[in-house]
């Protein structure tokens, strides 16, 4: 069977993700279209990449992007860093004929996501962003459901994405709170998640109208190698550093096709974990869901009988969106990693196939035009039209 080497670069949360699909993906589908092996980790120092080979399995390691991206062995290039470095890397590994997964958001902003864009464009290599949450199969399932048109024409759309691990001021000052490296906060880190949602399941958004807000303006500087979130708490003596990325937003949207909504997201919600949720109503009917509850879409359609109309629950399993290669028993448990594992195989698929796959550059680009045209919103208190957006890049 064809072998897939992958240099990944960049050990952390999300490399540990990503190694646990490469090793995974197999196994649920098989016979797979390739095998990715584990070639190459890269991390800052020789000591972490080290211990980031032998704890996610790869088979060597560097502390030089430069040279695996430059390795004739490597097929594929991983980028799980911080986004400040995204740009940088995935324009030499296109140059280098490197098919590239990234994870989101793609880029700091617009500029940087259409410069990586025409980067694998012209090197015609095969280019995904890691937005797994669409390849949950109840998201995949809710999409089925809007094409076949059981929900007739989509009127509306609101999304959320409320998590709580930065609501505490003690939490440490991680990358995603600093502009130059992150560039933008919950709006970059969760709300594109949102974002892409809103583009997969109903269309190209065209205008924005947005609020944002920075709840916490400073927080203490970690001194770990490692990015600790909000699972560490540091004490109130210690060292602060400046907060420049919002921390909630919330934007009213068109889209092209008429349909309207809203979109929020914010990492100060006490109590809110994961919260990531849409709700879609058409003419002909609506659904809703919680990544919370990954396993169920709730689904009311208009031609219910009225004596038993209202929202029920569909637990996805075998007879759904990539059910045939998961659990053979509806809601026995969808997590995270099978949704990795999913974006893993439509990778390689599509690399070993020679086919477009989504989302990719193209999607990433579109995301980061939307943020952007948020945060434009969000500082002039007026509605921004992407249009206007893209005729800037050009």
């Amino acid at each position: 069977m064809k072998k897939l080497n992958v240099g990944m670069i960049g050990g952390g949360f999300m490399g540990k993700a990503h190694s646990l699909a490469y090793a995974g993906m197999p196994m649920f589908f098989w016979p797979a279209p390739a095998i990715p092996h584990r070639h190459t980790i890269v991390d800052v120092t020789d000591q972490l990449a080290k211990d980031a080979a032998q704890r996610l399995g790869f088979e060597h390691y560097s502390t030089d992007w430069k040279q695996v991206v430059e390795d004739p062995n490597i097929d594929i290039i991983d980028i799980v860093t911080p986004n400040d470095s995204h740009a940088d890397i995935a324009i030499a590994a296109a140059k280098a004929g490197k098919h590239i997964i990234s994870e989101k958001p793609l880029a700091r902003n617009a500029e940087e996501a259409k410069k990586m864009l025409d980067a694998v464009k012209e090197a015609g290599v095969k280019h995904m962003v890691a937005f797994n949450y669409r390849r949950t199969p109840a998201v995949a399932l809710a999409k089925k459901y809007i094409e076949e048109g059981k929900i007739g024409n989509i009127l509306n759309f609101r999304g959320t994405y409320l998590q709580d691990w930065s609501a505490d001021p003690n939490s440490p000052l991680s990358w995603r709170f600093q502009k130059e490296r992150a560039g933008s906060g919950a709006l970059g880190d969760i709300g594109t998640h949102v974002i892409d949602y809103a583009r997969y399941l109903v269309g190209e958004i065209s205008d924005v109208m947005a609020i944002a807000k920075t709840w916490i303006g400073e927080r203490p500087i970690q001194t770990s190698g490692f990015d600790s979130l909000g699972n560490v708490k540091i004490g109130t003596d210690a060292p602060k550093g400046i907060v420049d990325v919002d921390d909630e937003f919330a934007t009213l949207i068109k889209f092209e096709n008429g349909a309207i909504g809203s979109i929020e997201a914010t990492r100060n919600a006490w109590g809110r974990n994961n919260f990531l949720t849409f709700e879609i109503h058409g003419d002909k009917g609506s659904l809703y869901f919680n990544y919370e509850r990954r396993d169920e879409l709730q689904v009311c359609f208009s031609d219910d009988p009225s004596d038993s109309r209202g929202f029920r629950t569909v637990y996805t399993g075998p007879a759904h969106p990539y059910g045939e290669h998961l659990w053979p028993i509806p809601a026995l448990g969808i997590g995270y990693g099978e949704t990795k594992m999913i974006e893993a195989y439509d990778f390689v698929k599509s690399i070993v196939e020679n086919t477009e796959v989504s989302p990719n550059f193209e999607d990433g680009y579109r995301v980061a035009l939307i943020s952007d045209a948020i945060l434009e919103s969000a500082e002039k208190g007026e509605w921004v039209k992407l249009v206007e957006k893209e005729a800037e890049l050009k």
